[in-house]
């Protein structure tokens, strides 16, 4: 079993095993370097003992996840839309508002929070209507 806290790399969290292919991409495309030469400093958590869990189960049965400026999970939504979007958890308020990401715009996010150069409402309030982040308009 990963430690999830063995180290200072925000954890995207897998809780939906039905498609590796889908995985896979998930973890290329949150992990690349953008044009401007960012990427996302995270830590991708494969264990099936995180199957089927909710963001808010995974915040309350975790410890330490509060250490982080967020926690992305990729759920079954992640795995079954088109953009593949991320549930982007806020671990100092685990039952506040949620946000999603597209994977291409998840290295602004981590970022960002774990810089606290932004706060998680900043990205949550900029969310299209249908609760998805992709990017500043």
């Amino acid at each position: 079993m990963d430690d999830i806290n063995s180290n200072d790399a925000t954890p995207v969290i897998r809780t939906d095993f039905t498609d590796e292919v889908t995985w896979k991409k998930i973890q290329r495309d949150v992990a690349a370097i953008n044009i401007m030469g960012f990427s996302a400093n995270v830590r991708f958590i494969d264990e099936r003992q995180y199957s089927g869990l909710t963001g808010q189960e995974l915040l309350q049965r975790i410890p330490g996840l509060n250490e982080y400026g967020c926690v992305f999970v990729a759920d079954a939504t992640a795995m079954s839309t088109v953009e593949h979007h991320l549930l982007v958890l806020d671990p100092y308020d685990p039952k506040g508002k949620t946000f999603r990401v597209i994977p291409s715009e998840a290295w602004g996010v981590e970022n960002n929070l774990s810089l606290a150069n932004m706060d998680y409402y900043e990205f949550a309030d900029s969310a299209d209507p249908d609760g998805v982040f992709r990017g500043f308009k």
